[in-house]
């Protein structure tokens, strides 16, 4: 068996006692809604959370912008502790082979699906097939890609066999949600999920509101303690706010940066920041579109904005301010290439005369999100100071994830991405701003390409040829700025007194195994 470092692929094998309660965890600094709990596990009630954007089922299998859905219907074969390290969750076990071209599973034989049916084998080689479908749009493709045979020994014996090494192997097997083949298209489409997990599908009425009710069959004993979970959709911050001060809504995740502070000083609320580095806030640039197709340009709005001020004013001071997409956790963080771009207007003014640009207006998009609307606020005043007059586009978040993933976005816009708090490689990949073969900015490079594949194929993360390889990587990012980071920052919970033992596992799907409402 390969002998892997910090993101090990070793063998996972635990007995299925310990299973029970393993929450599917990120790093969180704070105590919180898992963490204290002197009140006991309760059963019964209905949870109630608050988010800003709706859920869209065309993009159940990419990294939308609201991923709270996923691990409330379905499981995982495995799942990432604090340190990374993946756990059991469909899987109890699995072997990669020496050379890295094959892992064996061995999966739980007592899951049953929503409608009765038995999980097997046949249900992850869907899994991957599924992911391996373009019309599926998962950011993950190139991994699942990577699978060329699967080999039953039995129902719940399976083989995966590969092309060649990849280093996100496991990066993959958190991503990937185990569906119901039958009903792939039904939820796709929105009109009901069946899955493996905690709570079975209700109710949807878009733009407004979706329910769940607890699988009393779930595979995990005793568990969801919760009877259901309604996900009330509030797009107005006022009214999101609002509705946790009164008690309609119990936990939050978009909760504006602004009112973040007024919520943790009345001490009715509990928050929570996932400092993993889940996300990150950026300028993604088209270097196709007229003015910004000249480097210079690009590094000239990467000198101009304000980091500290927009994770200050705009994050709530939730956030670190960084030229380079890497959370510290991650191993190509450096300190030197967070602060690469730092605020220098006089910089900024003095390439954008050398690249013959001035004067400019430049359309800028962003997601109408009370959120993302702020920082693409500060940013448009940024650039006003160095001479670029922006146009700002509020766009609805699902049409904003359509143009990315279709290539269509303006010369600017603002979002945030995820993916670099995983293996390096994943992010040059798997999301849409970096992908080194067909990206959102249209940007192309050999030599990117190259070093993206070789840092992919590596079967390490910690050796110091692999960094060696992600810092090539960064060098050509902060270089050719066709994704200018902003800040790295995360989920920030928002949980009332009654709420205990939510978490976001890694691509911030909502595990509500151990949560409850304390009396």
């Amino acid at each position: 068996m390969t002998s892997l470092s910090r993101r090990s692929l070793l063998r996972g094998s635990v007995a299925a006692a310990g299973l029970i309660g393993l929450a599917a965890c990120r790093s969180a600094a704070g105590s919180s809604t898992g963490a204290a709990a002197s009140a006991s596990p309760r059963r019964g009630g209905t949870l109630s959370l608050a988010t800003t954007i709706d859920f869209t089922p065309s993009l159940l299998f990419a990294q939308s912008a609201n991923t709270l859905v996923q691990r409330l219907v379905f499981n995982t074969l495995t799942r990432y502790d604090d340190k990374l390290q993946p756990q059991p969750e469909l899987a109890t076990s699995w072997q990669l082979a020496a050379d890295g071209r094959s892992i064996t599973f061995k999966l739980r034989d007592d899951v049953l699906f929503h409608d009765g049916r038995k999980f097997t084998a046949d249900d992850v080689i869907f899994a991957v097939k599924n992911l391996q479908n373009p019309v599926r749009s998962a950011q993950l493709r190139s991994t699942a890609a990577t699978v060329t045979e699967f080999r039953k020994n039995g129902d719940h014996e399976l083989t995966l066999v590969l092309a060649h090494p990849v280093s996100n192997l496991f990066d993959l097997f958190e991503f990937m949600i185990i569906t119901d083949s039958a009903s792939v298209e039904d939820a796709v489409a929105g009109k009901q999920l069946i899955g493996t997990g905690p709570f079975r599908w209700g109710k949807r009425t878009p733009g407004s509101s979706i329910t769940f009710t607890r699988n009393e069959k779930y595979w995990n004993p005793g568990r969801p303690y919760l009877d259901g979970v309604e996900i009330r959709v509030i797009p107005q911050a006022d009214s999101l706010v609002s509705s946790l001060k009164t008690g309609q809504s119990h936990l939050s995740y978009h909760v504006p940066g602004k009112d973040l502070a007024g919520l943790k000083d009345g001490g009715q609320f509990q928050l929570r920041p996932y400092d993993t580095g889940s996300g990150a806030y950026y300028i993604g640039v088209n270097v196709g579109a007229e003015h910004v197709q000249d480097k210079r340009v690009r590094q000239a709005i990467s000198w101009a904005v304000d980091r500290e001020r927009l994770v200050q004013q705009a994050l709530g001071g939730y956030g670190l301010p960084s030229a380079a997409p890497w959370p510290k956790s991650s191993p190509a963080y450096t300190d030197a290439n967070a602060t690469h771009y730092r605020h220098d207007p006089d910089r900024a003014r003095a390439l954008l005369k050398e690249a013959g640009v001035t004067g400019i207006t430049l359309p800028f998009a962003h997601s109408n999100t009370p959120n993302d609307t702020a920082i693409a606020q500060i940013l448009q005043h940024d650039l006003k100071q160095v001479g670029i007059e922006t146009v700002l586009q509020p766009t609805d978040s699902p049409t904003m994830q359509k143009q990315l993933i279709s290539q269509t976005m303006p010369a600017l816009w603002t979002l945030s991405h995820g993916f670099a708090q995983l293996h390096p490689a994943t992010l040059a990949v798997s999301a849409y701003p970096f992908n080194e073969a067909k990206n959102s900015s249209h940007f192309s490079s050999p030599a990117y390409t190259d070093i993206v594949q070789r840092a992919w194929q590596r079967p390490d993360s910690d050796s110091p040829e692999a960094k060696a390889l992600y810092q090539q990587v960064t060098d050509t990012l902060l270089d050719e700025e066709f994704v200018i980071d902003l800040a790295i920052g995360g989920q920030i919970e928002v949980a009332g007194a009654k709420v205990h033992g939510a978490t976001l596992n890694k691509f911030n799907y909502l595990n509500l195994d151990d949560a409850y409402l304390a009396a």
